[in-house]
């Protein structure tokens, strides 16, 4: 096994702090790559079968209301596992208020073969510092998930990591992790950051072969003017080519809360990596021609994003990326909060082109706008084929309306799947709890729509809300949603079954 240098971080809250002993991998695992399967995206037991990370942030553990857990469900049905930080192999202690599980994403940070959980905790204290925040990484092996290499933890009391701990950071509430040049890298938001007397201007932390880079909208070369209420780094997103960060609090001109993203490619300028472009509905591309529309008060632009990698012809590696931006703020024109999606295409060059924007009044389009949808509050986006030109059955989008009214069922909320090739009303489909293949009830507030994640095969959607017989997390074909569509079966995971726990508060709400 490759060094480790052990670290001790003081976190938690006043009495009750702890000294975590922290590890950071900085050499290679070849003992147990050798015996993980690597190619399965997530797979932390190594055995080329996918597993599945099903977050609870709002779940009380030992008494601790929304401290927060995790399950996790190994593919094959060899088992589940229950992650909080009152165990032995995670670090801290739970905490009321954590919210453990508030992000996640997955990669193989140490390069071993076996894919490793990264958990947001954007409410941990650090100290006596309240929602400070804090990311731990859970190395998987072999025998799974925290069972062999020591996690790591990071907080920014720490000098490696960017920015010091401050009351209201929320370090760790957006993640994105993946592989760039056959090296891991990591992208941590923390939307809450004060940048000198800037309140909640944000920042986020990139990581790459074991170092972090700050990164600001008070840094050289960062798109975007800091200000306050930007909240910098409230959702991220990423390629192995580039990465985006949303500051959808960012003012553009005079009007507040319209919302902005800055792009960045993985390849280094001056020590930071390089951006590409800024992005908000005021804005210009690279080429000189507008971004759609214009900038209003609470559009909230980059309030989701999506990301997955591109290909326009031929063969081979996949080296554009297709960013997607929710604007689930937007009106049309007197529906208010009625919402859309805007798509842009990002070459390896940094040129930046915006393809179809999609929303419910676009010819074909199931549904209409309606006053408070929200559409694009959640997205998740595929490329099953990323090796061969794209095509509208291999590159697909599902949007989460979480405020649709079904009949006279205010807010049951529904997912649309669009084409992200051809226009969004060619094959689009419509899911809500009363489609076939979920088989539940419409409720009121249930909120449908708003936890979506995706793999290579399917859509994954949680259900935290809402009574709870209704509370599961669904596994859908993608293939289900290409043209032509398909009948494959659905996957569901509930509490109280397949090994699950039957304890749950908001399970789903956070799925990788």
């Amino acid at each position: 096994m490759g060094a480790a240098v052990l670290l001790a971080l003081t976190a938690g809250s006043g009495a009750g702090a702890t000294t975590r002993q922290v590890a950071t991998i900085t050499g290679s695992v070849t003992a147990v790559a050798a015996a993980c399967v690597a190619g399965v995206d997530p797979d932390y037991n190594g055995d080329g079968i996918r597993d599945v990370a099903i977050a609870d942030p709002d779940a009380t553990v030992n008494g601790k209301a929304r401290a927060g857990q995790i399950d996790i469900v190994y593919g094959g049905g060899k088992g589940t596992k229950r992650l909080h930080q009152d165990l032995a192999e995670v670090p801290g202690g739970a905490e009321a208020g954590d919210q453990y599980g508030f992000g996640l994403a997955t990669f193989d940070a140490n390069e071993d073969g076996c894919d490793d959980l990264v958990v947001g905790v954007p409410h941990e204290a650090i100290g006596s510092v309240r929602d400070a925040g804090a990311v731990t990484v859970l190395y998987g092996s072999t025998a799974g998930l925290a069972q062999g290499v020591a996690p790591t933890w990071y907080d920014q009391s720490s000098d490696a990591v960017p920015g010091a701990e401050e009351a209201g950071d929320w370090f760790g509430y957006s993640l994105a992790a993946g592989s760039t040049g056959g090296k891991p890298f990591l992208v941590i938001g923390a939307p809450g950051e004060d940048i000198g007397t800037l309140a909640d201007a944000g920042m986020a932390a990139y990581w790459r072969e074991g170092q972090f880079t700050d990164l600001s909208q008070d840094a050289t070369g960062v798109p975007g003017v800091v200000e306050k209420d930007d909240r910098f780094g409230a959702q991220v997103a990423a390629t192995a080519t580039h990465f985006a960060i949303a500051s959808p609090g960012e003012a553009i001109g005079t009007d507040t809360f319209a919302g902005g993203v800055a792009l960045f490619s993985h390849t280094f300028t001056d020590g930071v990596p390089t951006a590409v472009a800024g992005l908000d509905q005021d804005g210009t591309l690279t080429d000189g021609s507008s971004i759609y529309d214009e900038a209003q008060p609470s559009d909230s632009f980059g309030k989701a994003l999506a990301m997955i990698p591109f290909r326009t012809s031929g063969t081979g590696t996949a080296t554009e990326s297709l960013l997607v931006v929710g604007v689930p703020g937007e009106d049309h024109p007197a529906d208010v909060d009625a919402g859309m999606v805007q798509v842009f295409k990002v070459t390896s060059t940094g040129a930046v082109s915006e393809r179809p924007r999609i929303h419910q009044d676009i010819a074909d389009v199931t549904g209409a706008t309606e006053p408070g949808d929200l559409f694009g509050e959640r997205l998740a986006a595929v490329n099953t084929s990323p090796a061969t030109a794209a095509t509208a059955s291999t590159v697909l989008l599902a949007v989460g309306v979480p405020g649709e009214d079904l009949g006279d069922v205010q807010d049951a909320g529904a997912v649309q799947t669009f084409p992200l090739v051809g226009a969004p009303g060619d094959s689009d489909a419509w899911i809500d709890q009363d489609s076939a293949a979920l088989g539940s009830d419409v409720g009121a507030q249930e909120y449908f729509g708003t936890s979506l994640a995706s793999s290579a095969a399917s859509l994954y959607l949680g259900v935290p809300y809402g009574p709870a017989a209704d509370r599961a997390v669904h596994a859908l074909p993608w293939a289900n949603f290409a043209p032509g569509g398909g009948a494959a079966a659905t996957q569901t995971w509930r509490p109280g079954e397949g090994g699950i726990p039957a304890d749950a508060t908001a399970f789903g709400a956070v799925v990788r």
